[in-house]
C-alpha cells in the first residue's frame, strides 16, 4: 500500500462524504485515475486550527492500487513526493507458544486495562488465565459508584478505583499514548476496544477516546469473551497474601482464607491497591517510591475552551474543544495539565474511609458546560520524608485526610482567585472560598461546578505543602498567558487530585518478572510501568507475550 499525508479538508465539508473526498484528493496527488484505488484506509485524522475560525481536518491514509511499484515510483520524483511513501507494515504477531508446561494457569490480579488486556491475550492463544478482582462486575460497579455519589456512603472495595475496568472505567477514557509502538501493541489495543463495541475512527483519530459510557460496555464484551475462550473471572475476590517459597511464587490467598495455587502471577493492581503494596513489602517483594504530581482539578466553561482552540465556541462536528498546557516554575517544579475532560465531570473518586480524592470524568459526547483538568505540581521521593518505598503512599493519604476533613467528606471546591489570594497572603474577595459571584467582562455569570458527588465550599490553600501551592499559582499564571481567561478569579479548583500514578515501582527485570521473586510479574500502572488506558494494556500484552515464550498453552 502507498501512504499519502496532509490530506486536507475542510471541517464543516466532512461527514458522510468523508472517504469519497478522501479518495479523490489521495487520487490527484498520486496523480491516478480514481478507479485505480482499490481500497483506503484512514490511518490518522488531526485537527488544523492554525487559521481559525477556518478549521481544517488534515488526513494521512494508505491506498491499494493497480500497478502499485510504478505508481510510486512516478510519485515520488512528482511535487508532493514529501508527502508520499511506501505503507510500513505493522501488523501485530503474539509470539509462539514456549515449551515448558504450566502446572497450573496464569492467575491475575486486578482488571484494569493491564490485566484484562493480559487476561484476554493469554485467553485468545489459549491460556486459560485465572482473572481475581477484589471489586464487582462493572454494572454493578456503576450501581455503588451513583450510590456514593448520591449519599456518600463508600464501598471500599467498589467504587471509581476499584472494580472490573480499573479507574479508567470512570474517566475520559482517552486512548492517545506517547509510548514508542514499534511491535504494533498500540494498535493491537485500539483494534481490540473497536472488536469490542468502540467507534472505528478510534483507529485514527490523533486524540481518540470513548468515553466512561462506551468503556463500560467494551470492558463487559472483553470479559464476555474471556470466559467463552476457558478463562476463569472472579469478581469480589482480594488478594490478601501471596505464597513464596525458594525465591517463587506458590500461590496466592484470596480473601485471608482461600488458597489458589500458581507460578505465573500477574499483578496488575492499579495505582490505589495500597493494601496490597504494604503486603508485598512485608514479603519483601523489591519496590521503590517513584516521582508522580498532586494538584486540583481546575474547572472552565468549555466555550471559553472552544473559543480558544478553534476561535469559535460552537466547533459543530468537530466537538468540545481540548487543551494540554506546560510550564516550569521558580520553584524549580513543573507544573502541567493531565487527564483533560473536555465537557466533562469532575468525580469524587476516594477509595478509603476518612480520605477524599478527584478525578474527571466525561461521557462519549462531551457535552458537559465545563471543561475541567487536573493542574498538577511534581513531587519526588525528596518531598515525602521518609526512606521507605511506600512513603509516596504516607503523603497522598495526608492530602486526602486534609481534603475530606475541609468539608466532611464532600468534594471542597474554591475559586482560584480566592486561592491566589490565600496563597500569596493578599486580601480575599468574597470571603475564603470566593463562593461570591466575581463577574468577568464579557463573560457573563460566574462559572458553578459541575460534579459526580455533593461538593462544598472551603479554603484549599491548607491541602498542599506551601512550596507547591506557590508553583500551581505560578502554573497558572503561566497558562492565562497560553490560554486567555485560564486563571480567571472565577475559574473552579477541586481537591485533590493525588492518584494522577502510582507512588511506588515494583521493580523488575528484562524478562518482566520481580526482581526479587521468581514468577512475580509486576504489571500496569500501579505497579510503575504505565500511565493511562492504552499503555497499561500495552504492558498487559508485554507481560501475556513474556509467559506465553516461555510455556506452552492448555489448547
Amino acid at each position: 500500500m502507498i501512504r499519502v499525508s496532509q490530506i486536507k479538508l475542510r471541517a464543516e465539508h466532512t461527514g458522510e462524504h468523508t472517504r469519497e473526498l478522501l479518495v479523490k484528493k489521495a487520487a490527484e496527488m498520486l496523480r491516478v485515475p480514481v478507479s485505480r484505488i482499490r481500497r483506503m484506509e484512514i490511518r490518522r485524522q488531526s485537527v488544523d486550527a492554525r487559521k481559525k475560525p477556518e478549521l481544517f481536518y488534515s488526513y494521512t491514509v494508505d491506498v491499494e492500487l493497480e500497478g502499485e511499484e510504478n505508481v510510486l515510483r512516478r510519485a515520488l520524483s512528482g511535487r508532493n513526493a514529501r508527502l508520499i511513501s511506501r505503507a510500513p507494515e505493522e501488523a501485530y504477531r503474539f509470539p509462539e507458544s514456549g515449551e515448558k508446561r504450566q502446572a497450573h494457569p496464569t492467575v491475575i490480579v486486578g482488571m484494569g486495562p493491564a490485566g484484562l488486556f493480559c487476561g484476554y491475550f493469554l485467553a485468545l492463544h489459549g491460556y486459560r488465565p485465572i482473572l481475581l478482582e477484589r471489586g464487582r462486575d462493572v454494572e454493578s460497579r456503576q450501581r455503588d459508584v451513583e450510590r456514593f455519589w448520591n449519599t456518600g456512603v463508600l464501598d471500599p472495595h467498589s467504587n471509581v478505583q476499584f472494580g472490573e475496568g480499573g479507574a479508567g472505567t470512570f474517566s475520559d477514557g482517552k486512548l492517545n499514548t506517547l509510548v514508542k509502538d514499534r511491535e504494533g501493541r498500540n494498535r493491537a489495543v485500539l483494534e481490540t476496544f473497536v472488536r469490542f463495541g468502540a467507534k472505528e475512527s478510534i483507529l485514527y483519530e490523533a486524540k481518540p477516546h470513548m468515553g466512561t459510557d462506551v468503556l463500560s460496555r467494551v470492558v463487559k464484551a472483553m470479559r464476555q469473551e474471556i470466559l467463552r475462550l476457558g478463562g476463569q473471572v472472579r469478581f469480589e475476590s482480594p488478594v490478601t497474601d501471596v505464597q513464596i517459597r525458594d525465591g517463587a511464587v506458590r500461590g496466592v490467598v484470596i480473601g485471608g482464607e482461600e488458597e489458589l495455587p500458581c507460578e505465573q502471577l500477574v499483578l496488575a493492581v492499579g495505582h490505589s491497591a495500597r493494601d496490597t503494596f504494604f503486603m508485598l513489602r512485608d514479603r519483601q517483594v523489591r519496590m521503590e517510591a517513584k516521582a508522580f504530581a498532586v494538584g486540583f482539578r481546575v474547572e472552565h466553561p468549555q466555550a471559553m475552551i472552544n473559543r480558544s482552540q478553534y476561535g469559535t465556541e460552537d466547533p459543530g462536528e468537530l466537538g468540545a474543544a481540548a487543551y494540554k498546557v506546560t510550564a516550569g516554575t521558580s520553584t524549580g517544579r513543573g507544573v502541567y495539565s493531565f487527564c483533560m475532560c473536555p465537557g466533562g465531570y469532575v468525580v469524587n473518586a476516594s477509595s478509603e474511609a476518612g480520605r477524599l480524592a478527584v478525578n474527571g470524568m466525561s461521557y462519549s459526547g462531551r457535552d458537559g458546560t465545563n471543561a475541567n483538568s487536573a493542574v498538577i505540581v511534581a513531587v519526588t521521593p525528596q518531598d515525602f520524608g521518609s526512606p521507605d518505598p511506600l512513603s509516596g503512599i504516607s503523603f497522598q493519604r495526608e492530602l486526602e485526610e486534609r481534603a475530606y476533613d475541609l468539608a466532611g467528606g464532600k468534594i471542597p471546591v474554591q475559586r482560584y482567585g480566592a486561592f491566589r489570594a490565600a496563597v500569596r497572603g493578599e486580601a480575599v474577595c468574597g470571603g475564603p472560598s470566593g463562593e461570591g459571584d466575581v463577574p468577568q467582562a464579557a463573560e457573563g455569570p460566574s462559572l458553578m461546578p459541575q460534579c459526580k458527588g455533593a461538593y462544598a465550599w472551603a479554603d484549599l490553600s491548607g491541602i498542599l505543602p506551601e512550596e507547591c501551592s506557590r508553583a500551581f499559582v505560578e502554573g497558572m499564571e503561566a497558562f492565562g498567558r497560553q490560554i486567555r481567561g485560564f486563571d480567571r478569579p472565577d475559574a473552579i479548583l477541586l481537591g485533590v487530585e493525588s492518584r494522577t500514578s502510582s507512588p511506588v515501582r515494583i521493580c523488575r527485570d528484562e524478562t518482566l518478572q520481580s526482581e526479587s521473586v521468581r514468577g512475580l510479574y509486576p504489571c500496569g500502572e500501579g505497579a510503575g510501568y504505565a500511565g493511562g488506558i492504552t499503555s497499561a494494556a500495552m504492558d498487559g500484552i508485554r507481560v501475556a507475550e513474556r509467559i506465553a515464550v516461555e510455556f506452552k498453552s492448555f489448547s
